[in-house]
């Protein structure tokens, strides 16, 4: 029984009364509503399917059949005498072996088109951390940074909550397939002028989340140009760069700059982790990767917030510097994610749902426009209670990701069982079949 404790009229700080965090957010009451009744197919085969989550975990049987093999070295690497050394303090750069474990990772999942620096590898808690802390790096409260829409709810919080940076969006038209162009970019930045912000920079998610696109490279290059031109930085969040089912359709910023012998380098910076791509977000492993020494400085005095345990480290290095494993899990990894990617815009498609096509990702983009009661974000809200109340089906709507246009939806693919799949596919026929009717 909780205790009640009746509480004082004391203050707080602005941020702990602040509503930017975004929890008000439908793309969080999803989950609650998913966390108070989760599905089961057995023990609970009416509950909600959580559909919201981009997690990754159709190649989890290789991860534990590595780990199996390669316990006690994966481990503690000396046996238990190696715990001694894990359990004390550790340098804020991290474990050499791990940062160049992830440097040749990072290469591995892009085909090897571009290289990476292990010196310049800054290791975060999550992307989380990272976007944060790149964020204090490179803007002071009130400044802005121009993102792309639709975008990851989360970023309301991660970018806005405790830097006090605001995000001006760079609206993106269902007719572009919403992809980003350079007068989208051109009035994003003259609307923040307009309110009296200093934009400090633009950022990118590549593969284009929440859309499972990557984003091509004359796009990158314009989005550089444009960086360029006005003297701002570029942030490229790259977290799903493994999770492109052809790894030559996946263009990295690191490989523009290559092939431009890194001219304004210097104003780029990447976001990477092991959440996605290796399905491992419980683990908490991000990455800044920056071409500006200072913000490399910087981000490593700042890393002592988000530092990844000594044993996560190491366990990590010895699984990522395994090229025989890492080469046989990418290569299996992407073929999964487009096997599941068909399976659910092919069962969409059967009932008449079209879908964005992607070629990345955990999640596709369905329009449900044609079945909305009136085209706007209420009707969008009331079908998405609606699916999320009586469908049982946790998912986003585009609102939530600040879109254009209404009646979109992110849905999750890759956090459950083909099985569980089938189950989440054949509710949404009932339910269009009773829509149309």
């Amino acid at each position: 029984m909780a205790i009640e404790i009746v509480q004082p009229s004391v203050g707080l700080s602005k941020i702990a009364v602040s509503e930017t965090h975004g929890e008000d957010s439908p793309y969080f009451a999803g989950w609650k509503a998913y966390d108070e009744n989760p599905y089961h197919e057995t023990c609970n085969p009416s509950g909600v399917i959580q559909m919201g989550l981009a997690e990754n975990q159709v190649s989890f049987d290789l991860l534990e059949e590595y780990l199996e093999a390669n316990l006690e070295s994966a481990n503690w690497g000396q046996k238990v005498s190696g715990f001694r050394e894990n359990a004390l303090f550790q340098d804020y750069h991290g474990l050499l072996s791990f940062r160049k474990a992830m440097a040749s990772f990072m290469e591995e999942v892009r085909g090897g088109k571009a290289k990476f620096d292990p010196d310049r590898v800054v290791l975060t808690a999550g992307a989380t951390a990272a976007n944060e802390l790149l964020t204090f790096i490179l803007a002071d409260p009130g400044d802005a940074l121009l993102v792309p829409t639709p975008y990851y709810p989360g970023f309301d919080r991660d970018l806005r909550w405790r830097t006090g940076v605001q995000i001006v969006p760079i609206h993106c038209e269902r007719s572009n397939n919403f992809q980003i162009t350079p007068e989208a970019l051109e009035a994003a930045y003259d609307h923040a002028r307009s309110m009296n912000m200093k934009v400090r920079g633009v950022l990118i998610t590549n593969p284009s989340n929440p859309l499972g696109a990557t984003v091509q490279r004359k796009v990158l290059e314009e989005i550089l140009d444009f960086a360029t031109r006005k003297n701002i930085h570029l942030v490229s969040d790259e977290i799903y760069s493994g999770s492109a089912f052809y790894a030559d359709e996946f263009v990295s910023i690191a490989e523009v700059l290559e092939s431009r012998n890194y001219k304004d380098s210097e104003r780029c910076h990447i976001v990477y982790s092991l959440s996605k791509d290796l399905g491992l977000p419980g683990f908490r492993v991000g990455t800044v990767y920056s071409y500006n020494d200072q913000v490399v400085t910087t981000a490593r005095r700042m890393s002592s917030f988000t530092l990844i345990s000594s044993q996560t480290q190491f366990l990590l290095a010895s699984m990522l510097s395994d090229k025989e494993f890492t080469q046989k899990y990418i290569k299996i990894n992407r073929q999964r994610l487009k096997k599941r990617y068909e399976m659910i815009i092919n069962g969409l498609k059967k009932v008449g749902i079209e879908c964005l096509k992607g070629n990345a990702g955990l999640f596709c983009w369905m329009n449900l426009n044609p079945y909305l009661e009136e085209p706007t974000i209420k009707g969008e809200l009331a079908i998405w209670k609606t699916i999320m109340h009586e469908v049982r089906l946790n998912i986003s709507p585009g609102s939530s990701c600040h879109c254009s246009e209404p009646g979109w939806f992110r849905v999750c693919f890759a956090n459950m069982s083909e099985e569980t799949l089938e189950v989440a596919l054949s509710r949404i026929h009932e339910f269009i079949k009773r829509r149309k009717n």
